[in-house]
């Protein structure tokens, strides 16, 4: 699109901008709070000049989602959305309630390029990365549509975040601006694969948001056969950066394990995790592992997953079951995606 992409900007460009368009600088405030509050159109920003409104609809465009499906859970209430976009790639993401308020789990690419065997998300590359105004506009529509207020975010869905490093890092900036949505840094989590050099670059920022670590494995052997970043950078790599990384944030850090049948769940899984994460403040997030129609993983049994729980606990390191929100919908990003891929192919 040749247009400026202005939902993306902060206060300061957006103030070059308007300056560039011969107008006063408090006019870029004013445009950044229409922007933030979920407006669609120059045309509806009533405080803003006739000439102004025309300029901008002449040089920028308002990033913007579509909802092309919906569905909710009978359950629990969790509302999962399928987005179109400007270009008719699609994205997933979920809006979640809790008693704290409601979380959405945004996309930050269309597809990924990580390969993860037990994520639908992979399935099929990288198509692109997601502008911060595209992961923006996920928790605007998903606002607008519940008519609600969203408290807290996860960088989960759909893609690598810290393989789409510079567009994320200015969505956790403008979306923690007081002027804008305001939603905290500390209410935001930060899911990675393992992509070292980000975890890296992220620590140099020191912001106090939650990285999240997608680890699955106790063994290099077990984690490469699931998770081709491994091959990259292995374990042991990975959890330096993380003690690195925590040295300079002092934030503790969340790993996520996926609880796979057979493959990572026994009783040596828990006591080789316990060992590799000695010397790191963290918590263990256990996760029943979502079925792929494409692949042949399956969930471990739930008496299985409280023994793991129950045996990480047994050598120091404190874990949860993450609650399963959803169930009756495939919550879990990419596969509503890969459904509607399949409905054009036919």
């Amino acid at each position: 699109m040749d247009k400026i992409d202005i939902k993306s900007m902060t206060i300061p460009e957006i103030e070059e901008l308007v300056k560039k368009m011969g107008q006063p600088k408090f006019r870029a405030s004013q445009i950044f709070k229409w922007l933030h509050s979920g407006t669609v159109s120059f045309d509806e920003m009533s405080n803003l000049s006739k000439e102004l409104r025309s300029l901008l609809n002449e040089q920028c465009y308002i990033a913007d989602v579509e909802i092309i499906r919906r569905l909710e859970s009978q359950i629990d209430g969790t509302v999962k959305y399928l987005y179109r976009l400007y270009d008719g790639q699609t994205v997933e993401s979920v809006l979640m309630k809790y008693n704290h308020g409601y979380t959405v789990c945004i996309s930050t690419q269309v597809g990924c390029r990580m390969g993860c065997k037990f994520c639908a998300s992979g399935i099929g590359g990288l198509i692109r990365n997601l502008t911060a105004s595209e992961m923006l506009s996920q928790i605007m529509a998903a606002q607008r549509d519940n008519g609600i207020r969203v408290s807290n975010v996860v960088m989960m869905g759909m893609g690598e975040p810290l393989d789409n490093f510079e567009n994320s890092v200015r969505f956790l900036k403008l979306v923690s601006d007081d002027k804008g949505m305001n939603i905290g840094l500390r209410h935001i989590s930060l899911s990675t694969s393992g992509v070292v050099k980000g975890i890296y670059d992220l620590a140099q920022l020191n912001l106090p948001i939650t990285l999240s670590i997608s680890l699955h494995a106790a063994t290099d052997e077990i984690r490469s056969r699931t998770m081709p970043v491994n091959n990259k950078w292995n374990i042991d790599a990975l959890l330096k950066a993380c003690k690195d990384y925590q040295k300079i944030t002092t934030r503790r850090i969340s790993f996520e394990y996926a609880m796979i049948q057979g493959v990572n769940d026994s009783d040596e899984d828990a006591l080789l995790l316990s060992k590799k994460l000695k010397g790191i403040m963290c918590h263990v997030n256990l996760i029943p592992a979502n079925p792929v129609v494409e692949t042949e993983f399956k969930k471990s049994e739930h008496k299985r997953i409280e023994n793991f729980r129950s045996k990480l606990e047994q050598y120091g390191v404190t874990a949860t079951i993450r609650r399963t929100l959803g169930a009756d919908i495939n919550a879990s990003c990419g596969q509503l995606r890969r459904q509607e891929l399949g409905k054009e192919e036919v």
